[in-house]
């Protein structure tokens, strides 16, 4: 029963749509009307700007690492803690809070990261920033940093690496988000290959994208 009382709570946390309310209450503005649509931080960043899209970053990784802490704290322990921060991701991804449309999972996975496995999600991060560097793509480095989970999380258990050991639930978690997080991207992978994927303004953007105005 606690357990379940914890997956509600975590869901109803994850569902809470950060940069939609921001937008709408402090800047009159609905993002799913804007850039991409998409009620996540990087969207924010590009049409509410750095101020907006750090809060919203910010939230939304809390979001995550407090589903993941929270029935640690509590002394819930039949479940491993990760399963209930998944929770939270499906509630990011699907939020109750706005129509079931939110994020594309990221920020919050990495708020469960930081909760479960902190350096690990260090691991993770070098690679997305690394990615970012060379192609000026959060979405690039978003996939990217998705598939290198699926395939270190296989891996490194069996080195110690990072990774003590395995664990059944955190590999099916860790592979079932970074799945879900490469389909989510499934637009900005189609824009990638077309070279019309968005960019940040930071870094070498080697696979020479160029973005419509």
């Amino acid at each position: 029963m606690n357990v379940l009382f914890f997956m509600i709570i975590a869901y109803l946390l994850g569902s809470i749509p950060s940069g939609l309310w921001i937008g709408k209450i402090f800047y009159g503005k609905n993002l799913r009307d804007y850039g991409s649509g998409n009620t996540g931080t990087t969207n924010t960043f590009r049409v509410l700007g750095v101020k907006a899209g750090s809060i919203t970053f910010a939230a939304d990784c809390l979001k995550g690492t407090v589903a993941t802490v929270l029935p640690i704290m509590f002394g819930v322990t039949q479940f491993s803690p990760i399963v209930i921060g998944a929770c939270a991701i499906l509630g990011h991804t699907f939020p109750v809070f706005a129509g079931f449309k939110g994020g594309k999972a990221v920020a919050t996975s990495a708020g469960v990261l930081l909760g479960f496995a902190p350096l690990y999600l260090l691991f993770l991060l070098a690679v997305f920033l690394i990615v970012l560097y060379l192609s000026s793509m959060i979405s690039l480095a978003s996939i990217i940093s998705a598939l290198v989970g699926i395939v270190t999380t296989l891996v490194f258990p069996a080195f110690h690496f990072l990774l003590s050991g395995y664990d059944f639930f955190f590999t099916v978690i860790i592979i079932a988000v970074a799945s879900l997080i490469i389909v989510r991207h499934r637009e900005n992978i189609s824009r990638i290959r077309q070279h019309k994927e968005n960019l940040v303004p930071w870094g070498l953007n080697i696979t020479k994208q160029e973005p419509r105005a």
